[in-house]
């Protein structure tokens, strides 16, 4: 079942076009990896299927709707955006995972966190953790479970692994399996790691604003 369907998709900066004419359709549960140049627009189309960024031309439908018909709060609870960078608010971890319960106004599940924790190498006790307290690979882990406390239908990621090293590298995407294979969550995620393309099921590939590969199905 198609989930997201771009057609013609467009976005431009004054008389500067920086994506043009995407066609792209992706189903749901699938993992599609996006990749080129620096520059040429990923990150620009995935802020636009986030609602970060508002295309200028085309059509974006999400679950058989136009994007534009949604409320945008509503969409983006349901279209999660993972950024390059962790961005960790508050003071604690707790403070982190209890964000997306505070904005649906729902009781934080404390035994989920927990459990989400335990799963990637923290523990209990890390919930009161100072956030300025954790390495890169673990604020980068927080991160991530932040947006999946409530599971999203999709999860966007932005070369979230950039900058880590080889083990944490390869806990987060472990971690990103799971939720996409155990879990369902249809994974979009750039990267420019070659062992990442290379294992990549479905590759999507952007140059100067343009697929070159692995389009609409």
């Amino acid at each position: 079942m198609t989930l997201l369907e771009l057609q013609n998709v467009g976005y431009q900066v004054g008389e500067t076009p920086i994506l043009q004419d995407i066609n792209l359709e992706i189903a749901a549960g699938e993992w599609v990896t996006l990749t080129g140049p620096s520059g040429s627009g990923k990150s620009t189309l995935v802020r636009i299927i986030a609602s970060l960024l508002s295309r200028t031309s085309g059509e974006l439908r999400f679950a058989g709707k136009s994007i534009d018909d949604y409320d945008p709060i509503a969409y983006r609870r349901r279209v999660s955006y993972g950024f390059q960078q962790p961005t960790l608010f508050g003071e604690t971890v707790r403070d982190n995972l209890e964000f997306p319960y505070q904005i649906r106004q729902l009781p934080f599940d404390q035994q989920r966190a927990v459990t989400a924790l335990e799963y990637v190498g923290l523990t209990a006790s890390d919930l009161t953790k100072a956030v300025v307290d954790l390495s890169g690979g673990q604020r980068q882990r927080v991160a991530l479970l932040r947006n999946v406390m409530i599971y999203p239908e999709v999860l966007i990621l932005d070369e979230v692994t950039a900058g880590l090293d080889a083990d944490n590298k390869a806990f987060v995407w472990s971690m990103i399996r799971h939720f996409n294979v155990d879990d369902g969550i249809t994974v979009i995620a750039i990267t420019h790691d070659q062992s990442e393309i290379e294992a990549a099921q479905r590759l999507v590939t952007v140059v100067d604003g343009r697929l070159t590969t692995g389009g609409a199905q």
